[in-house]
């Protein structure tokens, strides 16, 4: 079978040996499986004659990496399939365009993960209120007055941009600060784009616990990412910042019915950041599965697991 894999220009352009990404372990072990895998970025789709077609590269396994043959070949997406629709965001005007081409690939043939077009729906930030039960306190607002009276209600907040990964423009405010005004300006673009506005959990200098789903199911392996140098959040992924963590019957039973959810959604492999059992985002673009750091800390070869859940969701129809 033919698997495309839709990944980040800077994931192609740091490609080989880079065992610390998701799609390291899930490509090479879909070769292993048989399978042969292409790689694209996003600026490479297109559609003719109201087909998606994609310029892509083939992949190879070497000494135990995977690296690609650098002359680019051309392929109706139909031909593969399955598709893993795993760039990263930010979620701007050219991300949103690569989900519209898949509208044009039919579900019969191809089956994509995770669905673009739920992809598309699904804000990282701001779809958590889906499960409102399960967050901090929080709203999503321009207004600086909101903001500030949201502030002087808890004391600490946090604010994020709606449409970024990794923490990128995260910032924490507290009550007093000198730079309130400057910051809510600057998160807001003066008051004129929406962000994410949290309560700020005291349990944040402990990191957050990444929670994974395959499908139904709410994984048993998880780690806990710790903030990173002087920072107050995760943004450095190196072996001192992942540690080994444990996830109670619980936290399971509770975050079941989200897993049910967004499965029926069209969103099978999600990640959730977790902090003190509330849900702070959920990873749904390009959820990475920390795969060398689980396997290290448990002893086990997670991307067989998570390989044989991506095969199992194709089609018949699309594999003859």
């Amino acid at each position: 079978m033919d698997i495309l894999f839709l990944i980040d220009r800077i994931e192609l352009k740091y490609f080989e040996f880079n065992n610390l990404v998701t799609n390291f372990w899930l490509i090479r072990e879909l070769m292993r499986s048989g399978c042969n895998v292409f790689i694209t970025t996003i600026d490479k789709l297109g559609v003719k004659n109201e087909k998606a077609f994609v310029h892509c590269y083939s992949v190879f396994e070497k000494h135990g990496n995977i690296l690609y043959e650098r002359n680019e070949v051309k392929r109706n997406i139909e031909d593969f399939p399955l598709v893993m629709f795993r760039n990263d965001p930010p979620v701007d005007l050219d991300y949103i365009n690569a989900t519209y081409i898949f509208d044009f690939v039919d579900r019969n043939k191809t089956h994509i993960l995770n669905e673009p077009r739920a992809i598309r729906d699904f804000n990282e930030k701001l779809h958590a209120m889906m499960f409102p039960d399960l967050m901090p306190e929080h709203i999503v607002t321009s207004s600086k007055s909101d903001i500030m009276g949201f502030l002087d209600e808890y004391g600490e907040i946090v604010l994020k941009p709606l449409n970024r990964c990794f923490g990128a423009g995260v910032m924490t405010l507290k009550k007093g600060d000198k730079n309130t005004a400057v910051i809510i300006n600057s998160m807001t673009n003066n008051c004129s784009t929406l962000v994410m506005v949290q309560k700020y959990l005291d349990k944040a200098k402990f990191g957050d616990k990444r929670v994974l789903f395959l499908g139904d199911e709410v994984l048993d392996y998880c780690v806990q990412k710790l903030p990173s140098n002087d920072d107050f959040k995760f943004n450095e992924h190196c072996d001192k910042n992942i540690i080994k963590a444990v996830l109670t019957d619980e936290e399971k039973e509770k975050f079941l019915p989200v897993a049910n959810k967004l499965n029926s959604m069209g969103l099978p492999l999600v990640g959730l950041d977790v902090i003190d059992g509330k849900i702070i985002e959920i990873n749904v673009t390009s959820p990475c599965y920390f795969i060398k750091e689980i396997n290290n800390h448990f002893s086990i070869e997670l991307e067989k697991t998570i390989t044989q859940f991506i095969l199992s969701q194709v089609k018949t129809e699309a594999v003859i």
